[in-house]
C-alpha cells in the first residue's frame, strides 16, 4: 500500500487562491471536494432534519442542542470531541432517533430541488471530469441523504458522515467518525493510501474547517461563498 502523499504547508490562505504553489500539469489525479458551504450554500444538515421533522421544529431544536452543548462544555461533559461536534450529536439524537432508514431515505428526496448549488464550483467539479481525473466528495454531510443529492454529478466515491441503523431505524448515533477536520483529513488520506498510485491531488473547502484536508494536496484552494449562484 503506497503511503499518503505528503503534507504541503498552509500559510495565510487567500480566498480562492491555491493554497501549495506546485504546478500541475496531465489528465491523472484526483480532487476532493467538500460539499456544505463549498459545492452548495449553507448547511444541509438543518435541511435534511426540516424535511423529517418540519423547518419550525428543526429549527428550535438546533438552538436547543447549542444551548445543552455549550452547559455540556462548560462542565467538561460534551459529546463530541469539540464544540460543533457535540451540537451535531445532540442534535441528531434528538432530531433522528428511531427514524426508519425508508423515511430518511424518503427526506433525502425532498430535498433535492431544495439545494443551492454553488454554481462556479459545480463547473470545477464537472472541468475535473473532463479532464478524467477522479472525483471524490468528502463531508461532513450525512451518506443519508448524500447519494441523493449527488446523483447524475459522476462522483466517483463518497466520504461521509455515517449513522448507526438498528433494526431498519437510526438510533440518533454516529457509526463512522464525523468526517470534519481532522478526521476528513484521515479518510481522504486513508482513501489516497487506498486508492494509489495518485498522480496529483486537488482540493477544495472551507477555512478554517478544510484546512486539515487541503494541507494534504498537491493543489488546495480555499473557498468562500459570497453570493448565490444558480441551481444545477
Amino acid at each position: 500500500m503506497p503511503s499518503p502523499l505528503p503534507v504541503a504547508p498552509v500559510d495565510s490562505p487567500i480566498p480562492g487562491q491555491p493554497i501549495s504553489g506546485q504546478p500541475i500539469s496531465g489528465p491523472a489525479g484526483v480532487a476532493f471536494f467538500d460539499f456544505d458551504g463549498t459545492l452548495i450554500h449553507g448547511d444541509s444538515l438543518p435541511m435534511f432534519v426540516g424535511e423529517v421533522i418540519g423547518r419550525r421544529r428543526a429549527a428550535l431544536a438546533l438552538a436547543d442542542a447549542i444551548r445543552s452543548a455549550l452547559h455540556r462544555h462548560v462542565r467538561g461533559r460534551g459529546p463530541g470531541c469539540d464544540f460543533p461536534g457535540s451540537v451535531k450529536a445532540i442534535y441528531l439524537k434528538r432530531t433522528l432517533r428511531g427514524l426508519p432508514v425508508a423515511d430518511a431515505l424518503a427526506a433525502a428526496e425532498r430535498m433535492v430541488p431544495r439545494v443551492r448549488w454553488h454554481q462556479p464550483m459545480l463547473e470545477v467539479l464537472k472541468d475535473h471530469r473532463r479532464q478524467g481525473r477522479r472525483v471524490v466528495v468528502a463531508t461532513g454531510a450525512l451518506d443519508l441523504y448524500m447519494p441523493a443529492l449527488l446523483r447524475g454529478l459522476e462522483v466517483d466515491d463518497l466520504l461521509a458522515t455515517g449513522m448507526e441503523v438498528v433494526d431498519g431505524r437510526l438510533t440518533g448515533r454516529l457509526s463512522t467518525a464525523n468526517c470534519v477536520r481532522l478526521d476528513k483529513a484521515e479518510r481522504v488520506t486513508g482513501w489516497i493510501a487506498g486508492h494509489g498510485p495518485v498522480a496529483a491531488t486537488w482540493g477544495y473547502g472551507n477555512h478554517p474547517s478544510d484546512l486539515p484536508m487541503l494541507a494534504l494536496m498537491h493543489k488546495g484552494e480555499v473557498v468562500r461563498i459570497r453570493r448565490r449562484s444558480n441551481r444545477r
